[in-house]
């Protein structure tokens, strides 16, 4: 009997040996050679983020922005992440202001009002919003609506980058506004700290 075991790792010289052994421990198979797998190195992986990622205790600097906001850095502490869709109507801005109230709404962050953070007030909030949108629909994004979403705190800017998803709703709907089955789907990241 020869047993095979079979690892997802990739085989190369330099990544793994292999040995030929006699199962000892038992005789039914001590006959019969064993193929073993021994890794004596793990090659590097490529990392899944394509940026630096900082630690929330540093600066967090505005980057572009949509709306003109304060050049002053942020001290980030929470980032709140949603998504938000518009099935019907192929309204972006509405799905935007779906995928921010989808970031905040299951977050509770008393500090702020409660004092807990020595020598910032609940005024000194800030929020930088970065959102993923389809490319082809950014120029009918209406940032200042996605803005009102939000009940408190200082927007600093709001970032449209490449993101989103457009795909078919699998219906058109004429009552509710559809001028085709087109969904679209608005990725959101919101910034908080002081």
């Amino acid at each position: 009997m020869t047993a095979c075991l079979f690892l997802n790792l990739p085989l190369s010289s330099s990544s793994a040996s292999f040995t030929s052994q006699t199962n000892k421990n038992n005789p039914a198979v001590s006959s019969h050679s064993l193929l073993t797998l021994i890794p004596t190195q793990f090659p590097l992986r490529t990392p899944r983020f394509s940026r630096q990622v900082r630690a929330a205790s540093t600066a967090m600097e505005p980057q572009k922005s949509e709306t003109s906001g304060s050049a002053q850095p942020m001290k980030l502490l929470f980032v709140e992440m949603g998504v938000g869709y518009d099935q019907h109507g192929q309204d972006v801005t509405s799905a935007a202001m779906r995928a921010c109230r989808d970031a905040i709404t299951s977050n509770s962050i008393p500090a702020f009002r409660r004092g807990s953070i020595p020598g910032v007030t609940f005024e000194e909030m800030k929020l930088q919003i970065k959102l993923g949108v389809p490319h082809i629909l950014q120029q009918s994004l209406d940032v200042e609506k996605v803005k009102s979403v939000f009940p408190y705190g200082k927007i600093l800017n709001v970032e449209v980058v490449d993101g989103g998803l457009i795909c078919s709703s699998g219906v058109v709907v004429e009552d509710m506004g559809d001028k085709n089955d087109d969904c679209y789907i608005v990725n959101a990241a919101v910034y908080i700290g002081y």
